[in-house]
């Protein structure tokens, strides 16, 4: 039976959100709530959206899809913990004022500057699309780092993830890869200076292959001189 037949059921109907007839990445999580807690959010956003009919302010729906997001990604209480979770991370002082610092970035976002694509599979060209829809590979593939020049123009910069909707980091690349944030910073003598080159790569992968990539990218890292690395998991 199709997802759009008459006889689908509302357990069908969200599901198919992630990945299915009626993708939607803003929606995915829903995936991950009862029927009972999509049905509830759902009427509570529908009567939002009556009240801003009148008010116009459409803030409200906005936070009430942001706290089920917050609700349909969270484990329950009682479910193990994920199979790639650290209970505590080495902690390294900052051993100099940030304003004395050098400054990189990693993102998780799937940046990549035009005319430098990483090409997935080999593949030239990938389109956003083709990324959504086989998601399932990007999850056992080898994770690839893009070097990202920190004076790129944001004209300049590409991006594709199908873990995401990309569309804001689309119309501004600073939602997901905030380059002209960290410029303003620097020009208000907030930091010493940006690290010549910046980093990131599409966080929909294969986990175990990552950190076999790892050690790489941190020697490549380290070559940048960096103090601080603002980091930017999407």
């Amino acid at each position: 039976m199709g997802d759009h037949e008459q006889n689908e059921s509302f357990e069908a109907f969200r599901k198919s959100l992630s990945y299915g007839s009626r993708n939607d990445l803003n929606f995915k999580f829903f995936k991950g709530m009862s029927d009972e807690q999509v049905a509830s959010f759902l009427q509570d956003l529908l009567h939002k959206l009556g009240d801003a009919y009148d008010t116009g302010d459409v803030l409200p729906l906005i936070e009430a899809a942001y706290e089920a997001q917050a609700e349909g990604y969270s484990p329950e209480p009682d479910a193990p913990p994920p199979r790639n979770s650290f209970e505590e991370g080495p902690f390294t002082p900052l051993e100099k004022a940030i304003a004395n610092s050098t400054v990189g970035m990693l993102t998780t976002s799937g940046h990549f500057v035009a005319g430098d694509d990483p090409m997935p599979f080999g593949e030239a060209s990938l389109t956003q699309e083709d990324a959504v829809n086989r998601i399932n590979e990007f999850l056992r593939e080898i994770p690839l780092l893009s070097e990202i020049p920190s004076d790129t123009p944001t004209s300049d910069l590409r991006v594709r993830h199908g873990g995401y909707d990309i569309r804001s980091a689309v119309r501004d690349p600073n939602v997901t890869f905030p380059i002209d944030r960290l410029r303003e910073v620097q020009a208000r003598g907030g930091v010493r200076r940006l690290a010549s080159t910046f980093f990131s790569f599409p966080g929909a992968t294969s986990q175990g292959r990552l950190r076999s990539e790892l050690p790489g990218w941190v020697e490549r890292i380290h070559e940048e001189e960096i103090d601080v690395m603002l980091l930017v998991p999407v």
